[in-house]
Protein backbone atom coordinates (compact mmCIF):
# COMPACT_ATOMS: atom_id res chain seq x y z
CA UNK A 1 0.00 0.00 0.00
CA UNK A 2 1.41 3.51 -0.78
CA UNK A 3 0.57 7.00 -1.48
CA UNK A 4 0.12 7.09 -5.13
CA UNK A 5 2.71 9.57 -6.78
CA UNK A 6 5.56 11.87 -5.05
CA UNK A 7 2.97 13.94 -3.32
CA UNK A 8 1.39 12.96 -0.09
CA UNK A 9 -0.94 15.15 0.16
CA UNK A 10 -5.29 14.21 1.07
CA UNK A 11 -6.28 15.66 -2.62
CA UNK A 12 -9.09 14.92 -4.45
CA UNK A 13 -9.66 14.57 -8.29
CA UNK A 14 -10.23 17.30 -10.51
CA UNK A 15 -11.54 14.91 -13.43
CA UNK A 16 -15.39 14.54 -14.06
CA UNK A 17 -17.17 12.42 -11.91
CA UNK A 18 -18.61 8.96 -12.48
CA UNK A 19 -21.89 8.17 -13.48
CA UNK A 20 -22.84 7.57 -10.42
CA UNK A 21 -21.85 10.70 -9.07
CA UNK A 22 -18.65 9.28 -7.38
CA UNK A 23 -15.24 10.89 -7.95
CA UNK A 24 -13.30 9.07 -10.55
CA UNK A 25 -11.30 6.50 -8.15
CA UNK A 26 -7.95 6.53 -10.13
CA UNK A 27 -6.80 10.12 -9.74
CA UNK A 28 -7.43 9.87 -5.74
CA UNK A 29 -4.55 9.70 -2.94
CA UNK A 30 -4.42 8.29 -0.14
CA UNK A 31 -4.86 10.61 3.04
CA UNK A 32 -1.47 10.83 5.28
CA UNK A 33 -2.91 10.81 8.67
CA UNK A 34 -5.98 8.56 9.45
CA UNK A 35 -9.69 9.89 10.02
CA UNK A 36 -9.98 9.06 13.41
CA UNK A 37 -13.77 10.37 13.60
CA UNK A 38 -14.67 7.95 10.75
CA UNK A 39 -16.01 4.22 11.79
CA UNK A 40 -14.51 1.53 9.02
CA UNK A 41 -16.81 -1.00 7.46
CA UNK A 42 -16.49 -4.57 8.09
CA UNK A 43 -15.42 -6.83 5.40
CA UNK A 44 -15.09 -10.33 7.17
CA UNK A 45 -18.37 -11.61 4.86
CA UNK A 46 -16.55 -10.99 1.48
CA UNK A 47 -13.92 -12.54 -0.66
CA UNK A 48 -10.70 -10.58 -1.00
CA UNK A 49 -7.29 -11.23 -1.76
CA UNK A 50 -5.84 -9.83 1.55
CA UNK A 51 -7.08 -9.94 5.24
CA UNK A 52 -10.47 -8.31 6.07
CA UNK A 53 -8.81 -6.25 9.47
CA UNK A 54 -6.08 -4.53 6.03
CA UNK A 55 -9.10 -3.13 4.59
CA UNK A 56 -10.93 -1.81 7.56
CA UNK A 57 -7.61 -0.48 8.75
CA UNK A 58 -6.87 1.01 5.14
CA UNK A 59 -10.41 2.54 5.13
CA UNK A 60 -9.65 5.53 7.46
CA UNK A 61 -6.58 6.61 5.21
CA UNK A 62 -9.27 6.95 2.27
CA UNK A 63 -9.86 9.81 0.66
CA UNK A 64 -12.63 12.03 2.24
CA UNK A 65 -14.75 11.59 -1.03
CA UNK A 66 -14.08 8.09 -1.09
CA UNK A 67 -15.18 6.98 2.32
CA UNK A 68 -19.41 7.27 2.08
CA UNK A 69 -19.30 5.02 -0.92
CA UNK A 70 -20.34 1.68 -1.53
CA UNK A 71 -18.29 -0.45 0.40
CA UNK A 72 -17.64 -3.11 -3.01
CA UNK A 73 -16.76 0.32 -4.09
CA UNK A 74 -14.55 0.98 -1.59
CA UNK A 75 -12.86 -2.78 -1.27
CA UNK A 76 -11.99 -2.35 -5.14
CA UNK A 77 -9.93 0.80 -5.07
CA UNK A 78 -8.06 -0.62 -1.79
CA UNK A 79 -7.73 -3.86 -2.85
CA UNK A 80 -6.24 -2.01 -6.15
CA UNK A 81 -3.76 -0.37 -4.37
CA UNK A 82 -2.32 -3.20 -2.31
CA UNK A 83 -1.95 -5.70 -5.48
CA UNK A 84 0.43 -2.75 -6.76
CA UNK A 85 2.88 -3.38 -4.35
CA UNK A 86 2.25 -7.47 -4.45
CA UNK A 87 4.45 -9.11 -7.59
CA UNK A 88 2.77 -11.61 -9.63
CA UNK A 89 5.25 -14.31 -8.05
CA UNK A 90 3.94 -13.32 -4.27
CA UNK A 91 0.14 -13.13 -5.54
CA UNK A 92 0.35 -16.76 -7.08
CA UNK A 93 2.24 -17.34 -4.10
CA UNK A 94 -0.85 -16.30 -1.86
CA UNK A 95 -3.51 -18.19 -4.12
CA UNK A 96 -2.01 -21.85 -3.77
CA UNK A 97 -1.49 -21.09 0.31
CA UNK A 98 -5.33 -20.23 0.41
CA UNK A 99 -5.94 -23.40 -1.84
CA UNK A 100 -3.29 -25.06 0.56
CA UNK A 101 -5.44 -24.06 4.11
CA UNK A 102 -8.22 -24.99 2.68
CA UNK A 103 -7.43 -28.48 2.11
CA UNK A 104 -6.77 -28.82 5.37
CA UNK A 105 -9.58 -27.40 6.49
CA UNK A 106 -11.89 -29.03 4.58
CA UNK A 107 -10.18 -32.63 5.76
CA UNK A 108 -8.88 -31.73 9.15
CA UNK A 109 -11.53 -32.88 12.19
CA UNK A 110 -11.45 -30.16 15.33
CA UNK A 111 -10.81 -31.82 18.15
CA UNK A 112 -12.02 -29.14 20.51
CA UNK A 113 -14.45 -27.11 19.14
CA UNK A 114 -14.15 -24.30 22.00
CA UNK A 115 -11.03 -23.26 20.73
CA UNK A 116 -12.18 -21.85 17.69
CA UNK A 117 -14.10 -19.04 19.13
CA UNK A 118 -12.62 -16.58 21.95
CA UNK A 119 -14.89 -17.38 24.75
CA UNK A 120 -13.21 -14.69 27.55
CA UNK A 121 -13.98 -16.12 30.43
CA UNK A 122 -12.87 -19.64 30.07
CA UNK A 123 -9.97 -18.32 27.86
CA UNK A 124 -8.14 -15.67 30.47
CA UNK A 125 -6.51 -15.80 34.00
CA UNK A 126 -9.53 -13.34 36.28
CA UNK A 127 -6.77 -10.62 36.78
CA UNK A 128 -5.85 -10.08 32.51
CA UNK A 129 -9.79 -10.09 31.88
CA UNK A 130 -10.16 -7.37 34.47
CA UNK A 131 -7.24 -5.36 33.24
CA UNK A 132 -8.87 -5.57 29.85
CA UNK A 133 -12.50 -4.44 30.77
CA UNK A 134 -11.07 -1.45 32.54
CA UNK A 135 -8.63 -0.87 29.60
CA UNK A 136 -6.61 2.06 31.27
CA UNK A 137 -2.65 1.92 30.99
CA UNK A 138 -2.80 1.93 34.99
CA UNK A 139 -5.01 -1.09 34.78
CA UNK A 140 -2.63 -2.99 32.19
CA UNK A 141 0.78 -1.85 34.32
CA UNK A 142 -1.02 -3.46 37.45
CA UNK A 143 -0.82 -7.08 35.87
CA UNK A 144 2.31 -6.56 34.39
CA UNK A 145 6.55 -6.62 34.95
CA UNK A 146 8.46 -4.18 32.87
CA UNK A 147 11.80 -6.60 34.06
CA UNK A 148 13.68 -4.58 30.77
CA UNK A 149 12.48 -1.81 28.84
CA UNK A 150 9.61 -2.47 25.97
CA UNK A 151 9.23 -5.88 27.59
CA UNK A 152 6.71 -6.70 29.38
CA UNK A 153 5.50 -9.85 31.25
CA UNK A 154 2.06 -11.05 32.63
CA UNK A 155 -0.28 -13.97 33.09
CA UNK A 156 -2.74 -14.48 30.73
CA UNK A 157 -4.29 -18.18 29.37
CA UNK A 158 -5.99 -20.37 32.04
CA UNK A 159 -4.39 -23.84 32.15
CA UNK A 160 -7.42 -25.67 30.94
CA UNK A 161 -6.99 -23.13 27.83
CA UNK A 162 -3.02 -24.26 27.28
CA UNK A 163 -4.33 -27.91 27.76
CA UNK A 164 -6.64 -27.75 25.58
CA UNK A 165 -4.67 -25.77 22.65
CA UNK A 166 -1.71 -28.64 23.45
CA UNK A 167 -4.53 -31.21 22.97
CA UNK A 168 -5.42 -29.79 19.37
CA UNK A 169 -2.56 -29.17 18.13
CA UNK A 170 -0.99 -33.39 19.10
CA UNK A 171 -4.02 -33.76 17.66
CA UNK A 172 -3.25 -31.59 14.27
CA UNK A 173 -0.16 -33.76 14.32
CA UNK A 174 -1.39 -37.45 14.74
CA UNK A 175 -3.45 -36.37 11.49
CA UNK A 176 -0.58 -34.98 9.59
CA UNK A 177 1.33 -38.52 10.18
CA UNK A 178 -1.49 -40.54 9.18
CA UNK A 179 -2.85 -38.63 6.05
CA UNK A 180 1.18 -38.00 5.06
CA UNK A 181 -0.17 -34.60 4.71
CA UNK A 182 2.68 -31.96 4.04
CA UNK A 183 2.85 -29.15 6.08
CA UNK A 184 4.16 -25.66 6.30
CA UNK A 185 6.03 -24.97 9.03
CA UNK A 186 6.06 -21.38 11.05
CA UNK A 187 9.01 -20.10 9.50
CA UNK A 188 12.52 -20.40 7.87
CA UNK A 189 14.08 -20.67 11.67
CA UNK A 190 11.75 -23.99 12.74
CA UNK A 191 11.61 -27.11 11.54
CA UNK A 192 9.06 -27.94 14.07
CA UNK A 193 5.89 -26.64 15.30
CA UNK A 194 2.57 -25.49 12.99
CA UNK A 195 0.91 -22.91 11.65
CA UNK A 196 -2.57 -22.26 14.00
CA UNK A 197 -3.92 -20.22 10.90
CA UNK A 198 -3.70 -23.33 8.67
CA UNK A 199 -6.04 -25.77 10.93
CA UNK A 200 -8.67 -22.93 11.21
CA UNK A 201 -8.04 -20.91 14.30
CA UNK A 202 -7.49 -17.76 12.26
CA UNK A 203 -10.69 -16.18 13.27
CA UNK A 204 -10.09 -17.06 16.88
CA UNK A 205 -6.50 -15.69 17.05
CA UNK A 206 -7.87 -12.61 14.69
CA UNK A 207 -9.80 -11.53 17.76
CA UNK A 208 -7.02 -12.58 20.16
CA UNK A 209 -5.12 -9.60 18.40
CA UNK A 210 -7.87 -7.05 17.80
CA UNK A 211 -9.59 -7.66 21.32
CA UNK A 212 -7.03 -8.55 23.73
CA UNK A 213 -3.30 -7.59 22.44
CA UNK A 214 -4.15 -4.09 20.38
CA UNK A 215 -5.33 -2.23 23.45
CA UNK A 216 -1.87 -3.63 25.28
CA UNK A 217 -0.10 -2.29 22.20
CA UNK A 218 -2.00 0.85 21.43
CA UNK A 219 -0.76 1.85 25.13
CA UNK A 220 3.12 0.75 25.33
CA UNK A 221 3.96 0.45 21.65
CA UNK A 222 2.71 3.08 20.20
CA UNK A 223 5.33 4.35 17.98
CA UNK A 224 5.54 1.45 16.21
CA UNK A 225 2.00 0.86 15.30
CA UNK A 226 0.76 -0.75 17.92
CA UNK A 227 -3.04 0.96 18.20
CA UNK A 228 -3.40 0.40 13.80
CA UNK A 229 -2.21 -3.71 14.73
CA UNK A 230 -4.72 -5.57 11.72
CA UNK A 231 -3.14 -8.71 10.70
CA UNK A 232 -0.98 -11.39 12.41
CA UNK A 233 0.75 -14.69 11.72
CA UNK A 234 -0.28 -17.09 14.83
CA UNK A 235 1.65 -20.76 15.45
CA UNK A 236 3.27 -22.99 17.99
CA UNK A 237 7.06 -23.77 17.75
CA UNK A 238 8.03 -27.00 19.89
CA UNK A 239 11.65 -27.16 21.66
CA UNK A 240 13.17 -30.76 23.30
CA UNK A 241 14.57 -34.32 22.33
CA UNK A 242 13.60 -34.72 18.75
CA UNK A 243 12.60 -31.12 18.03
CA UNK A 244 13.90 -27.79 17.75
CA UNK A 245 16.61 -27.22 20.07
CA UNK A 246 17.54 -23.65 20.04
CA UNK A 247 16.52 -20.90 18.23
CA UNK A 248 19.42 -18.07 16.61
CA UNK A 249 19.06 -14.38 17.45
CA UNK A 250 16.83 -12.59 15.18
CA UNK A 251 14.38 -10.07 14.53
CA UNK A 252 10.30 -11.06 14.31
CA UNK A 253 8.33 -10.30 10.97
CA UNK A 254 5.88 -8.57 13.19
CA UNK A 255 5.40 -5.04 14.96
CA UNK A 256 4.50 -6.38 18.18
CA UNK A 257 4.80 -9.73 19.04
CA UNK A 258 3.02 -12.12 22.06
CA UNK A 259 4.90 -15.63 22.78
CA UNK A 260 3.04 -17.60 25.41
CA UNK A 261 4.67 -20.71 27.34
CA UNK A 262 1.82 -23.38 27.00
CA UNK A 263 4.10 -26.08 28.69
CA UNK A 264 4.82 -28.91 29.50
CA UNK A 265 8.03 -30.15 31.21
CA UNK A 266 11.16 -28.62 30.42
CA UNK A 267 14.24 -27.59 31.37
CA UNK A 268 16.13 -24.64 29.60
CA UNK A 269 15.06 -22.63 26.70
CA UNK A 270 15.51 -19.18 27.89
CA UNK A 271 15.08 -16.32 25.85
CA UNK A 272 17.62 -13.51 25.22
CA UNK A 273 17.16 -9.92 24.36
CA UNK A 274 19.60 -7.73 23.41
CA UNK A 275 18.15 -4.28 22.48
CA UNK A 276 15.64 -3.15 19.95
CA UNK A 277 17.14 -2.35 16.19
CA UNK A 278 15.98 -0.49 12.90
CA UNK A 279 16.66 -2.53 9.62
CA UNK A 280 19.88 -0.45 8.91
CA UNK A 281 20.96 -0.91 12.24
CA UNK A 282 19.86 -4.71 13.19
CA UNK A 283 23.58 -5.94 13.23
CA UNK A 284 24.94 -3.64 15.43
CA UNK A 285 25.89 -4.40 18.78
CA UNK A 286 24.56 -4.57 22.43
CA UNK A 287 24.62 -2.17 25.29
CA UNK A 288 24.86 -3.18 29.18
CA UNK A 289 21.39 -1.83 29.75
CA UNK A 290 20.12 -3.81 26.83
CA UNK A 291 21.12 -7.10 28.00
CA UNK A 292 18.24 -9.43 29.09
CA UNK A 293 17.69 -13.07 29.71
CA UNK A 294 14.10 -14.30 30.71
CA UNK A 295 13.05 -18.00 31.72
CA UNK A 296 9.44 -19.10 30.55
CA UNK A 297 6.89 -20.50 32.56
CA UNK A 298 3.62 -22.14 31.44
CA UNK A 299 0.72 -19.77 30.73
CA UNK A 300 2.96 -16.92 31.16
CA UNK A 301 3.40 -14.41 28.47
CA UNK A 302 6.28 -12.04 27.00
CA UNK A 303 5.25 -9.36 24.75
CA UNK A 304 7.63 -7.48 23.18
CA UNK A 305 8.28 -5.34 19.50
CA UNK A 306 9.11 -7.10 16.59
CA UNK A 307 12.53 -5.54 16.27
CA UNK A 308 13.59 -5.98 19.54
CA UNK A 309 16.05 -8.63 18.95
CA UNK A 310 16.28 -11.61 20.62
CA UNK A 311 17.42 -15.70 20.55
CA UNK A 312 16.31 -19.15 22.53
CA UNK A 313 18.71 -20.82 24.77
CA UNK A 314 18.73 -24.65 24.53
CA UNK A 315 16.14 -26.71 26.06
CA UNK A 316 18.27 -29.24 27.83
CA UNK A 317 15.49 -31.34 28.68
CA UNK A 318 11.65 -32.57 28.42
CA UNK A 319 8.99 -31.03 25.81
CA UNK A 320 8.52 -27.31 25.55
CA UNK A 321 5.86 -25.87 23.34
CA UNK A 322 5.07 -22.09 23.09
CA UNK A 323 2.41 -19.92 21.22
CA UNK A 324 3.88 -17.23 18.90
CA UNK A 325 1.37 -14.25 17.45
CA UNK A 326 2.81 -12.14 15.47
CA UNK A 327 1.27 -9.02 14.95
CA UNK A 328 1.59 -6.39 12.42
CA UNK A 329 0.36 -3.00 10.75
CA UNK A 330 0.27 -2.45 7.21
CA UNK A 331 -0.32 1.11 8.27
CA UNK A 332 2.72 1.51 10.22
CA UNK A 333 4.81 -0.45 7.17
CA UNK A 334 3.86 1.87 4.58
CA UNK A 335 4.74 5.31 6.69
CA UNK A 336 8.08 3.57 7.36
CA UNK A 337 8.77 4.16 3.72
CA UNK A 338 8.94 7.63 4.17
CA UNK A 339 11.05 7.50 7.61
CA UNK A 340 14.91 7.76 7.96
CA UNK A 341 15.00 8.57 11.75
CA UNK A 342 13.81 5.61 14.13
CA UNK A 343 14.73 7.19 17.21
CA UNK A 344 11.39 6.96 18.87
CA UNK A 345 12.49 3.19 19.39
CA UNK A 346 15.59 1.89 17.74
CA UNK A 347 17.99 1.77 20.02
CA UNK A 348 21.27 2.64 18.01
CA UNK A 349 19.09 5.59 15.65
CA UNK A 350 18.51 7.28 19.65
CA UNK A 351 21.96 7.26 20.11
CA UNK A 352 23.40 8.12 17.15
CA UNK A 353 20.46 11.44 17.61
CA UNK A 354 21.87 12.20 20.81
CA UNK A 355 25.45 12.30 19.78
CA UNK A 356 24.60 14.94 17.12
CA UNK A 357 22.70 17.02 19.87
CA UNK A 358 25.41 16.75 21.87
CA UNK A 359 27.95 17.56 18.92
CA UNK A 360 25.69 20.15 17.86
CA UNK A 361 25.63 22.23 21.78
CA UNK A 362 29.34 21.50 22.23
CA UNK A 363 29.97 23.76 18.74
CA UNK A 364 27.46 26.12 19.53
CA UNK A 365 29.30 26.39 22.87
CA UNK A 366 32.70 27.28 21.32
CA UNK A 367 30.96 29.23 19.03
CA UNK A 368 29.91 31.31 22.03
CA UNK A 369 33.48 31.13 23.45
CA UNK A 370 34.98 32.64 20.43
CA UNK A 371 32.48 35.42 19.89
CA UNK A 372 33.36 36.68 23.60
CA UNK A 373 36.85 35.84 23.51
CA UNK A 374 37.06 38.51 20.25
CA UNK A 375 34.27 41.14 21.74
CA UNK A 376 36.50 41.47 24.74
CA UNK A 377 39.87 41.28 22.99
Amino acid sequence: MSLHGSDRRDTRSTGSAGGNGTVAAASLRLRLNPNKEHKPDGYEDMQLDFCPNIFSSLESYLPPSMLNVPRDEKAKFMRDILLKYLPLGERNRAQKHREYRQRIIENYQPLHQELYSVDPATFFVPSFLRAINDNTEQSFRDIMSEPSPGIFIFEIFQTHFCELLLSEIENFEKWVTETKFRIMRPNTMNKYGAVLDDFGLESMLDKLMEGFIRPLSRVFFAEVGGSTLDSHHGFVVEYGKDRDVDLGFHVDDSEVTLNVCLGKQFSGGELFFRGVRCEKHVNTGSHSEEIFDYSHIPGRAVLHRGRHRHGARATTSGHRVNLLLWCRSSVFREMKRYQKDFSSWCGECNREKKERQRSTIAATKLELFRREGESTA
